[in-house]
């Protein structure tokens, strides 16, 4: 049984059990939310089952893995996300604007620099809340910026495989074809930071 197990008495219709946990599950420990990254159920030949799990801190960042009883149960990390619009940084605060409300949040550059590269002044992103907390801020799968600055394209070499670094609009570095030329617009993938193609 888990140290972090909950008692038996709390409410089990905000409640999760360990043999429930999936990739992407958010679940909360000493009071703190985390997520799921990857789960194993094992039955060994003796003794109990288990569920090897590795989570990560959603707050901290920490990751850590753990042997959970399927039974063991913890209260449901509820996040609330938003579709926020960019508006300007000053230089230490990055901040967004809530479409229905109008309220502005800064939020510093440790919660947005994986995000940031991505998305341009009034281009709207998705800000994951806990307990009113923004933590995370993501940007669109896909985004379409102006290359700013690369080595010429060379024409005629249509290959797809060799690559050279080009510098968006946003101060991403993103590997592109040798074709591309600078000045054009490329949809970008985010989750990985790949070039997908010429924007259409």
């Amino acid at each position: 049984m888990s140290e972090f197990a909950a008692p038996n008495d709390w409410r089990t219709d905000t409640m999760i059990y360990a043999s429930d946990f999936r990739k992407g599950i958010t679940f909360e420990i000493g009071g703190e939310p985390h997520v799921v990254l990857d789960f194993q159920h094992v039955k060994p030949g003796k003794g109990a089952a288990f569920v090897r799990t590795k989570y990560r801190n959603i707050l901290s960042g920490a990751t850590r893995e753990e042997a959970f009883n399927p039974n063991d149960k913890f209260p449901k990390a509820h996040i609330d996300t938003k579709n926020m619009q960019y508006l300007y940084s000053d230089g230490e605060l990055y901040y967004f604007m809530d479409q229905d409300t109008y309220e502005q949040i800064p939020l510093m550059k440790e919660q947005v620099e994986d995000a940031i590269q991505y998305i341009r002044e009034n281009d709207f992103a998705t800000i994951k809340f806990y307990r009113d907390n923004a933590f995370l801020v993501e940007p669109p799968n896909f985004v379409n910026l102006k290359i700013v600055e690369t080595e010429p394209g060379v024409k005629g070499d249509t290959a797809t495989n060799v690559t050279k670094a080009a510098k968006v609009e946003t101060g991403a570095v993103v590997q592109v074809p040798i074709f591309i030329e600078e000045g054009e617009i490329i949809q970008i993938d985010t989750r990985s930071g790949e070039y997908l193609s010429r924007a259409k």
